[in-house]
């Protein structure tokens, strides 16, 4: 295998057998050795791929700075992330991450700590990136021997998020969260009720919401396949909820200009339905 550009002692860039470029490491690794250079894969002890343009000279000019550590434990936590998550995870995570965690270490050891503003939003609205985030801090823990709190696991959480939306706007991810409560603010003041938090329904129209959200980040054009029939007799049929949805579209419209479809017209209905019917079947 050859080396296509030395990060550090222990770190290089080549390509596998099919031709993904891909970050290897292992101790010295790249000791004495340049681009063209062959090495034993013997030696390697840690590999992934990655398939966006321009990621390993980011991690060129991070590894400049900081330990391959960060990197290892980032690859660690990722590589869990991406048996738990449903969407794929962006590479930039490599370098966003690598960077927070070891931001995170310094700051920990000079006895500096950093509240999040949004811990409670990121645990109610992100409870699977926000779970993953805690198994996060038992990695770094297991690797550095320090223990960061809930604060960082939110902020490991937010990486998550913003990694499923692809790119390095970490803002899009707190616009997503800020989306979700207004939306929930305006069907809690409709019905002049609570949502009963613990409910199977609740759940899902939480998840709704944050995908509806997410599509809206990633520009998705609104698709319009909805039957007019199915359309008004949803409307007819719910039509509380349906008001509620109009109140949530204006909503949209005038904070993020955003025009949604008859289908998550629908859709909104029927979930607003579900979560404010108390007699409604949560099973």
């Amino acid at each position: 295998m050859k080396i296509e550009k030395v990060l550090n002692n222990n770190v290089v860039m080549c390509r596998n057998e099919i031709g993904q470029e891909i970050v290897a490491m292992g101790k010295g690794l790249a000791f004495q050795r340049k681009s063209g250079d062959t090495i034993d894969p013997s030696t390697i002890e840690k590999t992934f791929v990655l398939q966006k343009h321009g990621i390993s000279e980011k991690l060129a000019n991070l590894l400049e700075d900081i330990s391959e550590l960060y990197l290892s434990i980032s690859s660690k936590i990722l590589d869990y992330a991406k048996t738990q998550l449903p969407n794929k995870l962006d590479d930039y995570l490599y370098v966003a991450l690598t960077d927070h965690i070891s931001f995170a270490i310094s700051r920990h050891k000079q006895g500096i700590q950093l509240k999040n503003a949004l811990l409670w939003e990121i645990r109610k609205y992100y409870k699977q990136e926000f779970q993953i985030a805690l198994k996060a801090l038992d990695i770094i823990e297991d690797e550095t021997g320090i223990k960061l709190d809930e604060d960082e696991a939110a902020s490991i959480a937010l990486h998550l998020v913003n990694g499923q939306l692809s790119g390095d706007n970490m803002g899009a991810a707190i616009q997503i969260a800020q989306m979700v409560n207004d939306i929930l603010d305006i069907v809690k003041h409709h019905y002049k009720m609570e949502l009963d938090e613990t409910s199977v329904n609740y759940e899902r129209f939480l998840t709704h919401l944050r995908f509806f959200g997410m599509r809206y980040m990633r520009k998705e054009k609104p698709v319009n396949s909805m039957d007019d029939f199915f359309h008004e007799q949803i409307k007819l049929k719910y039509k509380d909820a349906y008001t509620c949805t109009k109140k949530i579209a204006t909503y949209l419209n005038t904070k993020f200009d955003w025009v949604i479809s008859r289908e998550e017209e629908v859709y909104l209905t029927v979930h607003i339905h579900r979560v404010t019917n108390r007699y409604y079947s949560t099973k």
